[in-house]
């Protein structure tokens, strides 16, 4: 029997204690109404990770205004009072059966889809984003423009704390907006929010402090890195490793209690050897989230003795086990992820008639109590 001693152990962050180490990364389910609230589905749906033994759950990306911030349709909002209030029932419903639980915020900048209220988008630069959909010219945004942005993280931050949530942390990767401020093809900006990487950084650095100086003391507050993106996976920072450490320190100094670091599988270019989590470890005090085909326990406990991480978030393996430590404490057998759970979009109505589809597979089960 493996013995998972570090993935089942606790850890502390601020004011949050989590009764192990296992995380469910936050995965796009556009499942919302319309108008960004959630429903009894999107309970269920987080209350079964919960019942599972998950330490903590993250939940989606979830926007932060009615402006300009929304990705998709059907994805849930904090940007208003009554998404609040929505969100008040995933909060108890996860803390019923022993779990913690993050919001994920975002801004999606040149890549919003849901044009409903508006007809453009906007971005640090007006670039084309490098996408198969068709996506608009992003307008410049100003420097008035990115103050209200920041302004508006903090409004959902509260609201997220108002609301129970355990943590925040901002959604810094595949492409959105603070990825595209950091990322030098789509940031060309002559004033100092581009140029160098420590003004590239600046935006991600002043967001992470505002929220951090508007929740209280103590309260997690993260943000999720990884220049790879959704459209343009191949992508590093220039400057390799000497880039990451000066983005790691300096999100880490500007308030930041956890890094959450995805697409594991890749070696940094710099040292073959040497993963992203890793490198924030050895260059932060603060606790590395890992994030990238870990479905395998061994290999999660493995990252964890060696202390490349603190904990470990799973994506396509908590799809296709929504139980995952419960099975692993048990050393019982994990489904398969199988890819058509999310297609031909990732809703929670196609992973349910994917699941019934599969009902007489006695190792799948369901989402929904």
């Amino acid at each position: 029997m493996i013995q998972n001693v570090n993935l089942f152990s606790a850890i502390t962050l601020g004011t949050v204690t989590l009764k192990n180490r296992t995380v469910v990364a936050p995965m796009t389910r556009v499942s919302a109404t319309e108008d960004g609230h959630v429903t009894d589905r999107i309970v269920a749906y987080y209350e079964e990770f919960a019942r599972g033994g998950w330490g903590l759950v993250e939940t989606e990306a979830t926007y932060i205004d009615a402006e300009y911030s929304q990705c998709r349709r059907g994805q849930p909002g904090m940007a208003t009072a009554t998404h609040q209030d929505a969100w008040l029932r995933v909060v108890e419903a996860v803390h019923a059966h022993g779990a913690a639980i993050f919001m994920q915020l975002q801004h999606a900048g040149a890549f919003a889809e849901a044009l409903r209220h508006r007809s453009e988008t906007v971005a640090p630069s007006a670039v084309a984003p490098r996408s198969s959909k068709p996506l608009p010219m992003p307008r410049e945004l100003t420097a008035v423009e990115i103050a209200g942005i920041k302004e508006n993280f903090c409004r959902s931050a509260v609201r997220a704390v108002e609301a129970g949530f355990d943590g925040v942390e901002m959604h810094g990767t595949n492409g959105y907006l603070i990825d595209q401020f950091l990322t030098d093809y789509t940031n060309l900006r002559t004033d100092q929010y581009g140029g160098s990487i420590a003004n590239r950084i600046r935006f991600a650095c002043e967001t992470v402090g505002a929220v951090r100086r508007a929740v209280p003391a103590g309260f997690p507050v993260g943000i999720r890195l990884n220049p790879g993106k959704t459209n343009d996976p191949g992508y590093e920072w220039p400057g390799g490793e000497t880039t990451a450490c000066e983005i790691f320190r300096s999100i880490v100094a500007a308030g930041a209690s956890f890094l959450h670091i995805s697409g594991l599988n890749a070696p940094h270019p710099a040292r073959e050897t040497l993963m992203l989590p890793d490198l924030a470890k050895r260059v932060t005090s603060i606790a590395v989230i890992a994030n990238g085909g870990l479905d395998d326990p061994a290999r999660a406990e493995q990252l964890l003795t060696a202390g490349c991480a603190d904990l470990v978030s799973l994506g396509r393996g908590a799809l296709a086990n929504p139980d995952w430590p419960r099975r692993v404490a048990a050393n019982a057998s994990l489904a398969a992820y199988d890819p058509a759970i999310i297609r031909p979009v990732p809703t929670l109505e196609n992973a349910d008639a994917w699941r019934k589809e599969h009902a007489c597979d006695a190792s799948v089960r369901r989402l929904s109590p």
